[in-house]
């Protein structure tokens, strides 16, 4: 079972496990209709909130993938902690009523936190300091508090979390997407590198963690990084430099009005570019053996390309 089934990293994972031969059964759960349908994938739509044993049970799911989650921030964030928090909640629960195998929980290296003592890089002991004033970060902090405490009272269930960095790739299309998408890039002047992770690789990942039974919390971050300037040159668009508070303090405006042409997340998420948070994955590629298909400028540069074959066919 996966949920969040028909997010971006969902219609993802969900596709590269269909394509497993060992794979009898995919069920995916959302709210969202998927855009995939084959023999072999069972959609039920469905809250996360909501109980799953039934459906658990019914399809003799034994392992779980828990990728669902409100990634961009709502005004309703009452609401959005309610569905990050306790859908997680309900999954870990509804996995012990139900027996399962194996559970592996997306969770993000946002959990590290956006501060400008923060290690470099960060291993999986790292401290997890999220920045409350950022919901997302927030609730994935608090989401490992009850995962860690899952493994604790459940051994007898194979668990693994995985903490990626930004995502890139085809289905890459969220507000730090949109925003490099524009033909004049806003950039603050004072800005950290980013470190990428191509989807390819995280889904193979997934599946790697999933058929080989691994257990364990592991960072997922390919080599290098990306600086925003960069960012904008390989995409052939202009730079406007902005002060930081200036920057800061606008998208504060544009949020509080709601003017989500102009911004689409609070300015508290501005400190994941403002400091660096960049991971090790030494952990992962000893215990695993995992080579990385991409770097974090191949991953970044994949997009690109798609980028600018859309926009090539947008114009003919």
């Amino acid at each position: 079972m996966i949920t969040g089934a028909s997010g971006y990293l969902g219609t993802y994972i969900t596709r590269r496990l269909l394509a497993m031969p060992d794979i009898e059964r995919v069920v995916g759960i959302d709210i969202r209709q998927p855009s995939h349908t084959t023999d072999k994938f069972v959609f039920v739509q469905r809250d996360v909130r909501e109980p799953l044993q039934e459906i658990i049970r019914e399809h003799e799911v034994d392992a779980i993938i828990h990728a669902a989650y409100v990634k961009v921030q709502i005004h309703a964030k009452a609401l959005m902690e309610d569905i990050n928090v306790n859908g997680a909640r309900n999954v870990l629960r509804s996995a012990v009523e139900s027996q399962v195998r194996q559970i592996i929980h997306m969770s993000s290296a946002a959990v590290y936190g956006f501060h400008p003592d923060n290690d470099n890089p960060h291993r999986e002991d790292s401290p997890l300091r999220a920045n409350d004033d950022y919901v997302y970060s927030k609730n994935k902090k608090e989401i490992e508090g009850l995962f860690r405490d899952f493994v604790k009272n459940h051994p007898e269930i194979m668990t693994a979390i995985v903490r990626p960095v930004f995502v890139v790739g085809k289905g890459f299309d969220d507000p730090m997407a949109r925003h490099l998408r524009h033909s004049v890039v806003i950039i603050p002047t004072t800005s950290a590198p980013l470190q990428f992770v191509h989807e390819d690789d995280l889904a193979e990942i997934i599946c790697m963690l999933l058929a080989k039974r691994i257990q364990g919390i592991f960072n997922i971050g390919a080599a290098g990084t990306l600086t925003f300037p960069e960012m904008a040159d390989m995409l052939g668009h202009r730079k406007l430099f902005v002060p930081f508070k200036l920057m800061y303090y606008l998208n504060a405006v544009a949020w509080a009005l709601r003017l989500r042409s102009l911004s689409e997340s609070p300015s508290s998420g501005l400190n994941g570019v403002r400091y660096p948070w960049i991971v090790s994955s030494e952990k992962l590629i000893r215990e695993t053996g995992y080579v990385y298909k991409y770097s974090s400028r191949e991953a970044f540069a994949d997009w690109v390309r798609h980028v600018e074959g859309k926009a090539e066919v947008a114009t003919r």
